[in-house]
This record gives C-alpha cells, structure tokens and sequence, in this order.
C-alpha cells in the first residue's frame, strides 16, 4: 500500500512529562466509546504497592472491570507498561511491554509479556502505562506521538489485514523519514476469528531496513483487541540514552549494565548460543531428557528431533544483530529472509519470518509429529501474519490429532481433512480456516477447553479420556513442556496463576535432572520463590532470559545454584540505580508477593482462583493410556516398585496405569497443601486476610472479595 487515508476523529495536545527515576507517574486512558483521551496521575501509594509494569496492568484493570465482566464487554480494559527500568538501553532484556485484559480462554487476568520497542517508546511519551476500554464503533487506530506531544484517535479503512503489511504500512506513515522512531502493536484476522489472537509488537530493523516482531501470545489478548475494532495502536519516539530514565545513580546505572553485558557477550557463546541459535538450542536439550512434547504430550522424545533443532536453524536464520531492544546483548530475536511459503495467500512470495523460538518448533513440530524446519516456519509466519498465538495453535491441533486417531472425530466432522499426527498440510489449512473463521479450523480457534465440550456434546466423543488428553488448565493451552516426572513442574503449571505457562515457574530440571527439591517443602519453596521473582521482570519491564538462562562460570559452586545469586545483586543495584529505591534480592520479592497475591484475589473476583482451578489433565502428572505407559515401562514398573513399594508381577498394563494414576494425584494434592501453605494461603488455594495485611494490599474491595468467598 503505497498511501495511508486515515480520518482523524479525536487529538489532543499535551506536554510530555518528565521522566523522574524511571517514572513518568502519569497514565493514559482511551475510552473507545466515547472517544475519551484521559491523562491521570498515578499516585504514589500506588507506585510503592504495584511498582509498575503488570502491577499497574492489573490496578488498572481492577478498577475497570465488575466480577461479572467478559472479555467481550466494553470495559474489559487492555492495559499495557513497561516498569520503571524498561526502557534501558544496553541492559540485557531492557525493553519488554507487559499487556494484560479479561481472557477469551479463561475468563481471567491473562498477562503477557512481550519484546519490541513499543513500551518504552510509550512510557518516554509521557506514559507510565496505558488503558484501553470500550468498543470502537469502526476500526480504529490509536496514535501517541512522544515528539510532537499529540494523542490522536483515527477511523481507519481500507487497511491491510494481516499484521505484517500493516504494521509495516503505518511504520512507514507515521515517520517515513525515521521508521526507527515507530512501534505499532497490531493483531490480524485470526484474531477476529478465534479466542487465542496474539498481538504483534514491532520494531525497526535498522540493518536489514524492514519492521520485525515479537508476539505478546498468551490467552487471547489479541482476540479482545479485534473486539474493540482495533487496528494498531502506534507509539513514536526519538533518540534514548542512558539518561532517558532519568536514574537516581547514572554511573551505578553504567555500572551494572557494563557488567551484565559484558558478561552476555563472553559466556553466550560458551553456554547456549543463543545469539547464534536463539531459543531453539532447547530442543536438543528436551528431547535428551524426554521432555519435548511429541504427539500430544503422550512422548518426551523423537529420533528425527534433530531436523528441527539449533543444527538446522542456525544455517537457516539470517545473519546480523537480532535484539529485540537497544544494544540487548542475548540477541535471541532471530529470524529467516525470503522464505517462500508453499500454501496460503502468501505462496510462492518471498517474505521474512520472525522466528522460530522453541515454544514453536515444539508446539507447532514435534508435538504435531511434524519434523520439518520448512514447514514449522510456514506455520510461524501464518500465524503471526494471522494474529495467532503459536503456543495454543499448536497445542489445540495435537489435542484435534489424538482425538482423530483415537476415533473421537472422524472426517465428517473436519471437513474431510485426514488430521492424523504429521499431516503437515491439513495442520496449514486448519490454520487458514482459523484466519477466515472458516470450517473446522473455527472450530479448532474455539481453544481445547471448548472443543472438549462440542465433540462431546456434537460428535458424541469420549469427555473423560478428552479431560486427560487435553493439554490446558484454566481454560488456557499448555506451552510444551513434558512435565510427567517433574512433580514441581506440575505445581508449575497447575498452581500458575494465568494457566499453564512456563514463564510463572520453571522447574524441570532443578527438581527432576538436579534433584534440588526432593522433599514437598523444598517444591513448596522454589514454588514460591520462583514465581516472586519472575513476577518481578514483570513489574520492572525486563526479560528474564539474561537472569538464569546464561549464567556466572563459578555459579554451580554457589550455595544456592538455581537462585543465580550474581545477578540478583545485579538485578538489585539496578532497581536501586534507577528508582533510588535502595533494594536487595530479598526486596525484590516482598515487591512481587504482593502483586502476584493481588493477582490471585482479582482471579478470584472474577469467579476462578480457587483449590478447584489449580487442577489439571492427567496428562500432566502421568501416563494416560497403555501405549503411553509402556513406552517408558521400565521407569514406571520401577517406581511402582521401588517409590511406591507394589507387587506388580501379575498386573496387567492397565492395572498399572490405574495404580500409578491413583498415587501421582494423590502426590499434586500433597503438593497443593504444601506449596498453598508457602504462600500464606487457606487449603482452599485463597489468601487469608492476615497475608494481605502483612503485603499491604488489604484494600477494602480486597477484603470484601475474601468475605465473600468465606475469608474472614
């Protein structure tokens, strides 16, 4: 599209404030209905309790929404931040928006947090964090103009549809002499049409001259965005330096991000290459420690894993700096040039695709029984292009693949499609269907929560063999981890406030590989601890990769190995050199323990939080089917043996899966007591009263939510 036409309906000057310790203390609010621009200051009791980032996402959201709110209704309130230190140039992972609204899948806060330049360049406009509420009567593009000081509302028409081209379009619009300056955020017609639509983040790639991506995926953000008849919304912003921040402690800031820095660039290299490879080097680790999801979760291995691991994309991805932020020193944001896709509108163009990371070649490969780079990175691109968060499309498709080799949907009810694990180019047209909301693939976008419900309802399936088999939690899709012999991989997911992702707490390898945590207190600990500090990347607007994913040389000789104690004191020296806030690790967490308690109240409010939800498919703990119990006989005769202290000699394979089942749920329950008791909470998974007193957050609308669900 060679001109844009939009039809300005609403603008508003304003006068940039200033930017004082990595705050700004002022956000804005957009009103669609209305076409209301609102500047409010954000005040300082609210700042110390939530600190910023998804702390003020969810306060915002909070005050916006009822307990009888859906995530379609008017004042579900997309809400985006970036934390006091995001924004920091060089740091390691300094550059991350964190987006949250009412879930399509859940019914519940879903967080997402995400790369590209778009929350800083918000926040250095003036905005601590953005809210975004009612319904646009046409599509709409929102404008924040950081050099001119202008918020615009536009209507917009005759648009690209699909995120690529029109985030591309309205970069080149909005500064066409310094597409540097401009970061959109779009969907795409996927997200029109299912409940798990992801929201592109773009940012300028300077050296190879194009917009790039990254994907705030997670729960269906993307779908409200469509909702609200959004189009884009667009941040511009100028140069950033050190002092854009303006840090209490400049040369302490200096400080700390030449250290962590330094130490990226001289250990990567060493340890998992991920400015080489990106994420993908953790496909060969997985499958080594049968931990990559293959046909629906049911194996842990593959041996043609190789054809889709960091060997064959480190050859493919195009060479040339890949940080998703300033001077970020991991790099991970690969990508491949003029792929040419074999399906779809885009066949037989050259195009670039951002990705893959491993939640794809995982989700969207293995588990689908497809091993082909090639076509791993059509569904990439298509799903991008589309809207569609990867991590549900490809854990719904296995879901769809179980059920039709077991018999549950046939092809009368997929349109005639032979959906059989490996059908590469059936798995390609569901996801087409899904951008058009189209035939089976609509009904495939309803998410695996759903779909349990019509092939039962519709098609007569099996409901109990699909409540095992089928990956979600919460309502929300597993992302593709193998979790069975990790009982703190269990909590991980099944205790995760969200549903089943692995940015709450990842566990695997401390607890099933290391052993650190053979005792339920010792779960219940890193099951605490964990999800405080991952929370805290959150608040602040960091990546979390630079933190344990490249680690100090002499770190395994630390009393604390999984903790990764270097950089949490320099995690602390950097909130303190920004904010002036003068912190150690420890204050780190007393900061996340409140917000994520606050969190788990508001999933309460809206009708979920409780011992109830924190369930999960038995598939997740154990072996579901005979097939699945004795590909891995051995291990599991032994633990019946040998843990669990049974004579096996004359049980047939079904009797042991019934055996093994009945103690592995016994073993999450045990973990529920224990790690709820962590955490300050009653045995029905709610904080008690004394916990939110104790963390500040005894709000008198909190208390009422507990009085209301019998905690007093």
């Amino acid at each position: 599209m060679s001109q844009i036409n939009l039809k300005e309906i609403k603008a508003i000057s304003y006068e940039r404030a200033e930017i004082k310790n990595g705050y700004t203390d002022q956000s804005l609010r957009v009103n669609l209905d209305a076409n209301d621009i609102i500047i409010n200051p954000i005040k300082e009791e609210i700042k110390n309790k939530f600190i910023g980032g998804k702390g003020y996402d969810l306060w915002l959201m909070w005050n916006a929404v009822s307990g009888d709110t859906k995530w379609n209704d008017p004042e579900n309130a997309i809400c985006i931040s970036s934390g006091p230190l995001g924004g920091t140039p060089g740091y390691p992972g300094g550059g991350k928006s964190i987006v949250t609204a009412i879930s399509p899948l859940t019914g519940a806060p879903i967080d997402s947090n995400v790369g590209g330049y778009f929350g800083p360049y918000k926040k250095f406009s003036g905005f601590d964090v953005i809210q975004v509420d009612g319904k646009a009567k046409k599509d709409a593009i929102i404008f924040i103009d950081g050099i001119e000081g202008k918020i615009k509302i536009f209507e917009a028409t005759d648009l690209p549809t699909d995120s690529y081209e029109l985030s591309d379009a309205l970069t080149r619009h909005f500064d066409k002499d310094k597409p540097v300056n401009v970061s959109v955020v779009t969907s795409g017609p996927g997200a029109e049409h299912t409940f798990f639509g992801c929201l592109n983040f773009s940012w300028w790639d300077a050296g190879r001259k194009r917009v790039r991506y990254k994907q705030a995926g997670r729960g269906g953000i993307g779908t409200v965005f469509a909702d609200k008849k959004i189009k884009a919304i667009v941040a511009r912003f100028g140069a950033i330096s050190m002092k854009s921040n303006n840090p209490a402690d400049l040369e302490g800031l200096k400080l700390v991000t030449k250290s962590h820095a330094k130490e990226i660039r001289e250990l990567d290299p060493k340890q998992n290459r991920m400015s080489l490879v990106g994420t993908t080097h953790l496909v060969p680790i997985m499958n080594d420690h049968d931990c990559l999801p293959v046909h629906n979760f049911k194996f842990g291995s593959h041996p043609e894993s190789r054809v889709i691991g960091e060997e064959v994309y480190e050859h493919i991805f195009d060479k040339g700096f890949d940080g998703c932020w300033k001077g970020c020193t991991v790099a991970c944001s690969h990508g491949v040039k003029d792929f040419s896709p074999f399906t779809g509108p885009y066949r037989g163009k050259k195009v670039f695709v951002d990705g893959p990371e491993y939640e794809t070649v995982a989700g969207c490969g293995s588990n689908l029984g497809i091993f082909d780079a090639q076509t791993i990175l059509e569904i990439n691109f298509y799903c991008d292009a589309y809207g569609l968060d990867t991590i549900s499309v490809g854990t719904s498709l296995a879901f769809v693949m179980e059920c039709f080799e077991n018999k549950l949907i046939t092809p009368d009810h997929t349109g005639g499609m032979d959906l059989s694990f490996g059908n590469r180019f059936n798995a390609l047209e569901i996801i087409h269907q899904m951008a058009k909301g189209e035939g089976f693939g609509a009904i495939v976008g309803k998410g695996i929560r759903q779909m349990k419900q019509i092939f039962s309802k519709n098609f007569g399936a099996d409901l109990a063999f699909m409540q095992d088999i089928g990956m979600e939690s919460k309502g929300l899709e597993f992302s593709e981890y193998i979790t069975k012999e990790s009982l703190a991989q269990q909590g991980g997911y099944g205790l995760a406030l969200k549903g089943p992702q692995h940015d709450e707490a990842w566990l695997i390898f401390l607890d099933m590989v290391h052993n650190f945590m053979p005792t339920f207190e010792d779960k219940a600990e890193a099951l605490h601890w964990f999800p405080m500090f991952r929370t805290w990347f959150g608040l602040c607007g960091l990546c979390k990769l630079p933190w344990n994913d490249i680690i100090p040389e002499d770190n395994k000789n630390t009393s604390e190995p999984a903790k990764v104690a270097k950089h949490l004191g320099w995690y602390a020296d950097f909130f303190s050199a920004v904010t002036g806030r003068k912190s150690g690790p420890d204050d780190l967490l007393a900061m996340s323990e409140g917000v994520y308690n606050f969190q788990r109240i508001f999933n309460l409010k809206m009708g979920f939080g409780t011992r109830e939800h924190d369930a999960l498919p038995y598939r997740a703990v154990g072996p579901v089917t005979v097939e699945e119990y004795e590909s891995r006989q051995k291990r599991y005769d032994d633990q019946l043996k040998e843990k669990y202290d049974l004579d096996i000699s004359n049980m047939s394979s079904k009797e042991k899966v019934a055996a093994l089942r009945q103690r592995r749920e016994e073993q999450y329950e045990l973990l529920k007591d224990a790690v709820y008791e962590r955490r300050g909470w009653d045995n029905n998974g709610i904080p008690t009263v004394a916990t939110v007193k104790r963390l500040g957050i005894d709000f008198p609308e909190v208390l009422e939510v507990l009085k209301k669900n019998g905690v007093v």
